[in-house]
This record gives structure tokens, sequence and C-alpha cells, in this order.
């Protein structure tokens, strides 16, 4: 099972929005009070971040598909809906984020470092949000926007000092392991090593970190063998190490013309453009060149002789062997004069510069066009605005529907589609062609909440006829006062013997 794996594609949604709540609040002596339904609830994103204890990406080989949690609906009682939590995932330091086309999105180098993939869809808006003095109930919400969805590949480019290049079974791993503390797989078989390794060296007060890169061949460039799968990883590295055998037996191998080989498939791989460690060519970084298994009587001879030829290309030549440690020790002083050197010429790090994201200035803007033949054509509207409204939009209500036509109108919509010559009963779509939304447009949008009275009003909450305090006061003295009147009336006719019985006189 694999350990290592450097390079996955990830499948990464963001969490939808929750939908607003539609509801009146019912109080004692007030049936019906007033809009008080929630705001949704924002989805969360999904985040890549540098973990300095993170080393592969052999968690998104198994689980490529990750997605962040939604936000919960709004509710009554002017409650919102919880926002979802973001989903962070942990790459290691290096790591180079790119689009399926190849393009390259991010960069992420550094302890820290993130990277949004796939934003969270916003919540959408309760009626109390949405209520106003000429909609004072609106029977209608928003709908929660739906989060991105993105494909991304993810490549891992090691983050190391110095890079040992050679072909197979050159002694790269056991170099590695003689001057540092790690323990690759070492054996007499071509490819034992199929990961890079990573050692930190330590040479006086210098420490630096060299990485073992798998075996190279003829055509590694072009993707034969295991080079181009890890030629990557020297991309970022200081300086470059060949590690030459001086003892192989295989026919047409000798140190001048595997040194000669591994350096044009340097010259013709091409790393990426404008990422840190792709701009410098491979060919004009710091190299050394390291004359293996001296141990071996015939391999002394053998790099004597050519050690005069390397040192004439204006090379460093040091002879070593893993085996007897012989001239490991100049070695690890001569890398770290290199890396210093490096390390003090290099620009000083920069802070991450603080990402502002104002609302766009043109966000209200919109384009119409007219598409298709002349018998068969519709009108296509695109712009941020339209799109969300139209996202957020229950066409299941139909005060919800005209509340989007008194917004398409009041952003200047209609007036567009009458300028592209559009008329009543035209095919008009809003939104992007794979999912648009598709109706045939009338410039007046009548809804059966306008035949029930003014958009956004509710017949139960008019109470412009119903008595004032005021008037209370007029209608209760108008009736004592007509209550008096009526008992002197009738003192006056039991005085007058209006009263009188017949009977009795």
């Amino acid at each position: 099972m694999a350990s290592f794996v450097d390079r996955v594609v990830l499948h990464a949604a963001g969490g939808n929005g929750g939908n607003g709540c539609a509801s009146i609040r019912r109080e004692k002596f007030k049936p019906l009070a007033g809009p008080d339904g929630g705001d949704g609830g924002d989805g969360g994103s999904v985040k890549l971040v540098v973990d300095a204890n993170t080393t592969t990406l052999l968690e998104y080989h198994h689980s490529p598909h990750r997605r962040a949690t939604s936000g919960t609906q709004g509710m009554g009682d002017d409650r919102d809906g919880a926002n979802g939590g973001d989903l962070v995932l942990k790459v290691p330091d290096g790591t180079v984020v790119k689009d399926l086309d190849g393009n390259v999105l991010a960069d992420l180098v550094g302890d820290g470092a993130e990277y949004v993939i796939a934003a969270g869809g916003k919540g959408g808006l309760g009626n109390r949000a949405l209520s106003s003095q000429k909609r004072k109930a609106p029977g209608f919400a928003l709908l929660g926007e739906e989060g991105d969805e993105a494909d991304v590949e993810l490549e891992v480019k090691t983050i190391a000092d110095v890079a040992l290049v050679g072909f197979p079974s050159a002694g790269k791993s056991s170099l590695i392991a003689a001057i540092s503390a790690a323990r690759p797989k070492i054996a007499d078989y071509p490819f034992t090593t199929l990961v890079p390794n990573l050692g930190v060296v330590q040479a006086g007060q210098s420490r630096f970190t060299v990485a073992d890169v798998p075996g190279l061949i003829p055509g590694a460039s072009e993707g034969k063998g295991l080079g181009l799968e890890f030629l990557r990883h020297i991309e970022r590295t200081a300086m470059i190490v060949h590690v030459l055998d001086c003892a192989t037996l295989e026919p047409g191998r000798d140190p001048i013309t595997d040194l000669d080989v591994i350096e044009a498939e340097l010259a013709a791989y091409s790393g990426d453009i404008g990422i840190a460690g792709g701009r410098v060519p491979l060919t004009e970084r710091p190299r050394l060149v390291v004359l293996n298994k001296i141990d071996v009587p015939e391999a002394r001879e053998l790099a004597d002789f050519v050690k005069a030829d390397l040192e004439a290309r204006g090379l460093r030549v040091f002879e070593i062997s893993t085996a007897s440690h012989e001239g490991l020790r100049e070695l690890k002083f001569a890398l770290a004069e290199v890396v210093e050197k490096a390390r003090a010429d290099a620009p000083a790090p920069e802070a991450a510069p603080i990402v502002l994201r104002p609302r766009p200035v043109n966000e209200s803007k919109f384009t119409v066009r007219r598409l298709g033949g002349e018998h068969d054509y519709w009108f296509e509207v695109r712009g941020t605005k339209p799109e969300r409204w139209v996202r957020q939009t229950d066409f299941n209500n139909d005060e919800a529907v005209g509340f989007l036509a008194d917004r398409l109108a009041k952003l200047g919509v209609e007036d567009g589609l009458f300028k592209a010559g559009a008329v009543a009963g035209d095919e008009v779509r809003i939104g992007d062609p794979k999912n648009a939304v598709v109706f045939d447009w009338e410039p007046t949008l009548q809804t059966g909440a306008e035949l029930l009275g003014g958009r956004g009003t509710d017949l139960r909450l008019d109470q412009s006829d119903r008595p004032t305090r005021g008037d209370k006061r007029r209608e209760f003295t108008e009736r004592m006062d007509a209550k008096a009147e009526a008992r002197r009336e009738l003192w006056t006719e039991r005085e007058s013997g209006h009263w009188t019985d017949p009977e009795d006189s």
C-alpha cells in the first residue's frame, strides 16, 4: 500500500446556504404582529491550509470527495440559521494548486498558508429582512445559494535545500542515510527508491535538508521511468548534487556519460513558471559532483581519471564512499557553504499581504444579448445580481416571483430587453447556459398576490379602518351624553305627569 502520494485530484464542494424563513409573529391580543422570519445561515467553505506535520496527500488519495457543512434554515421568532463550519484540509508545505487544465491557482509555501478552493453559499434572507413600509408582511423568503464546486489538482513539490540526482543504484539513498538520520530503503536493484526521501544534515552550525530524488533515466523529462513523477521535487532546491556511480558494470555507462544524460534531462524538464522556485532554470543553479563508491579499487581509479575533466567544466568534485564514510565530512561542509550563501542571497521573506475583497464596482452591471437564428432566437441576461437573485427565488411562490420582477425592473433589465428588441412573449434566459432560468417575458408581470392587494401587503394586517384611542374617547363621551340626556327627558316627563295612571285621577 502506498504511503507517499504527491499528486491527487480533489473534488471539493462548499456548503449550501440555508433558506430564509417566512413567518408572522403571533402574541396575545396581537395575532398578526408582523414578520419575524430569520435569515438562513451561510454555508461553510473548503480551505487548504499548510501544516508542518503533514508530508503526504495520501488522505485525499483515499477520500478525494470533500464537502463542507451547509447552513441551517432560518426560523420564526427572529431566529437566524446557524452558519456551516469551514472544512480545513491540511496539506504539506510546498503544495501547488492547479485546475484540471494545468493553470496554477495557488502556491502554498510556509506554515499556515491557506487557499479557499470552494466557497460556501450565502444564506437567504427571511421575510423580516424583506419587510419595508410598502411591503409590510412579505409572504415569502429568499432561498439559500448553493456552494461552489471545484475540481483541483494538488501537487507536492518538496521544500529542500539540496537535491541528490543520478541514475538508479548510484548510491543516493546510501548517501542520505550516511549524512543524516534518514533511513530510506536500500538495495542493489534499480528503482529501490520509489518516493522522495528527506534528511536533515548538520554541518557545524549549519543545518539544511537534503532530498533523495528517485533515479532518473534517459527520457525522464518526457515521462519515461519515474523521473517525470519526481522531477518537480527538485524545483525548489537551492542546489543540485550529481551522484555518479564509479563502480557500475553496465555497458555504455561511465561518470561523464551519466552526468551528460542527467544534465540533458534537467535542461529538458520544464517546471511551472510563476511559482516560487520555478523561475530559475535547473541548469543555472549551483551544482556539485559526487563520485561515489571509491571504496572499490576500480572505482577509485576511474574517479581519479575523470575528476580533472569534471573540474575543467567548472564543477566542484568530491570523491566519497558511503560504505567507509570517506570524504563525507568535506562534502557536508561544502554543501553547507553553498546553502548558506543561497540563503543569504535570497530576498527576505515578506509577510503575507492582507487580502481585501471589496464589493465589485460593476456588480450591478448586466448584459442582454440576442442569440440564436432569425426565427429560433432568445435573449440571454448575464450579470452578478440577476443571476444571484434568480438562484434565491422560490418560483413556487407568486409573491416571490413578483418580488424578483420588481428587482429586475428596478435594475434596468426590462429596459435592456426593450433596447435589445425583445417583445412580449419572447424567450428570456437568465444565468449560465447550463442551468439558466427560462421564461416567456412579459413587460408587466401579474401575480396572484397582486390580485389580492398590493405586492408585499397582507390584508389581515391592514388596520387603517380601526378606531384610534381618540375616536374611542369621543364615542364614549357621546354615548354617555346621550344617556344623560335620555334620563333628563324621562324625569321631565315624569314630573309633568305624563306617567300618571288615568284611573288615579
